[in-house]
């Protein structure tokens, strides 16, 4: 069954002249025109119906402005149709059609209607999968045994972990181990009877000058840091206290040669050198050497280069898939000329890198108009090992649609001295517009490229049929020419051997 969409207003007051306008010359001199043109808008629809819903909404928001009210009756009812708006997660609703009317009355009819014939909506600003720092925007959440998991891999734990994290671990390790063993040699002193007896009595304790749990705390430390103060010392009176000194010694050497580990390692990560490589701010789509290209720069703010540096990027957006499965997350490949090998970069000075829009660039069908409509985000990420370290360094970034320029290209960085090269970072992420970039897709380029050509060749064709059709002609002619001459010669003869054949 078809959809039908009823319009009601009134049209008590409308002239003959802006009747005849709506509804056409049909319905001009009748008086059932609300009637009758309520029953051309039921069924599918059509430019006829089309044609009076716009002109519809522009008389009757000049009906209400001419008389100054706020509030009239109007109902647009419309069914499951074309014309409806879907809605998304994405999106807030912000004025409805008759807040419009009332805002914006005064406004040319445009489309289907007045302004854009859709629900006024404000964008909400897209997720980062990946901030402009690098770090990814992701959360875990319930995740099976997370405790285990994480302290089964101790030593990744702890270089990932912040500073200060850092520091009261190392500090609580020493300070456990500290009273464990210092409690374990009160316990030994304890049994053997050593806080009993005077320093009178002729008795060997099993730890001289320990009779308090404070004192046995000191002998802890002192044995398991190396002090050697020389006032407290165990004795061979109690071979347990002996095996718990040498199982402290060997435990402190662990603890120590862990924490000096995770602390070297966790300032030597190439994490720290990524701060000193620079994404631009914005991407850039102008024209390459005549081809539609994306293209951001990268550069090193050190003088230590980045061995073996290579970039690559990867296209970001939901999905959903022919089956109807939808994902939030897919993400395309970008090429950057890994073919070519010109994704390997000698990153010495900023460079420029370059994607060239073409039919396997997910950007092929994107036009300038498009791009801002868009929901995707280009993840860019150069990797190399860092000079002084030989540890591999990953920086990353990210660009959303907005931040895009379409038809711009970055300004010049290196110039040229006496003797050197210099490089001037205060235009890194600067742009320049460039007008004469094309505002259609590298499709619609290409589309055109092909069907100029086809005609050029329909053109060249033609032209030679033409001419091999003249030199036929010509051929012809001059055969023609020949034969009659030729004929005329021999008649000539004829006559003349007739003659003679008389005499």
């Amino acid at each position: 069954m078809s959809p039908t969409r009823k319009i009601a207003f009134p049209l008590k007051e409308m002239t003959e002249e802006k009747k005849g306008f709506l509804l056409g010359e049909e319905f001009k001199d009748t008086r059932s025109t609300q009637p009758r043109y309520l029953a051309s808008l039921r069924g599918s629809g059509g430019h006829a119906s089309f044609t009076a819903v716009t002109g519809l909404c522009t008389l009757c928001s000049d009906w209400w402005r001419d008389r100054g009210l706020q509030s009239e009756p109007l109902a647009i009812l419309t069914g499951p149709s074309g014309m409806s708006v879907g809605t998304t997660p994405r999106y807030n609703v912000v004025s409805s059609w008759e807040e419009d009317i009332q805002r914006h009355g005064n406004m040319p009819a445009l489309g289907n209607g007045f302004g854009n014939g859709k629900i006024q909506t404000r964008r909400k600003p897209r997720v980062r999968f990946v901030n402009k720092t690098g770090q990814c925007n992701v959360n875990f959440s319930h995740m099976e045994e997370q405790s285990q998991r994480y302290l089964a891999d101790i030593f990744t734990t702890c270089v990932d972990i912040r500073w200060r994290w850092m520091f009261f671990l190392f500090s609580l390790a020493f300070i456990l181990s500290w009273l464990a063993f210092g409690f374990i040699f009160w316990l030994i002193a304890l049994v053997h009877g050593d806080f009993d007896r005077t320093s009178s009595e002729d008795f060997t304790p099993c730890i001289m000058q320990v009779n308090s749990f404070v004192a046995a705390f000191l002998f802890s430390v002192e044995t398991q840091t190396t002090i050697g103060y020389g006032f407290r010392c165990v004795t061979e009176e109690c071979p347990l206290a002996v095996l718990m000194v040498v199982v402290q010694s060997i435990l402190g050497c662990i603890i120590d040669a862990f924490m000096i580990g995770a602390i070297m390692a966790k300032m030597a990560r190439p994490k720290k050198r990524a701060q000193t490589l620079l994404f631009s701010h914005n991407a850039v789509i102008a024209l390459r050497d005549g081809k539609l290209c994306l293209m951001w720069r990268v550069g090193n703010l050190r003088k230590s280069h980045i061995v073996e540096a290579h970039v690559r990027a990867q296209l970001i957006k939901p999905r959903v898939t022919e089956e109807g499965e939808y994902i939030p997350i897919d993400q395309i490949d970008i090429n950057v000329g890994y073919d070519q090998g010109i994704d390997r970069i000698f990153l010495v000075s900023p460079l420029t890198i370059i994607h060239e829009i073409n039919e396997e660039s997910p950007l092929f069908g994107i036009s300038k108009q498009d791009l801002a409509s868009e929901d995707f985000e280009i993840v860019v990420i150069l990797e190399g090992m860092v000079e002084a370290t030989a540890m591999t360094a990953q920086v990353r970034s990210s660009y959303l649609s907005s931040e895009i320029l379409w038809g711009h290209r970055f300004e010049p960085v290196v110039f040229e001295e006496k003797n050197h090269y210099k490089v001037d970072f205060t235009h890194f992420h600067k742009t320049y517009e460039v007008p004469s970039t094309p505002r259609c897709s590298a499709k619609d380029i290409e589309d055109s490229k092909s069907l100029h050509s086809a005609a050029n060749f329909c053109y060249e064709n033609e032209l030679a049929f033409c001419q091999e059709d003249e030199e036929e002609d010509g051929i012809r002619g001059i055969l023609g020419t020949e034969m009659e001459t030729l004929s005329a010669s021999l008649n000539s003869d004829q006559r003349s051997h007739h003659k003679e054949s008389e005499i």
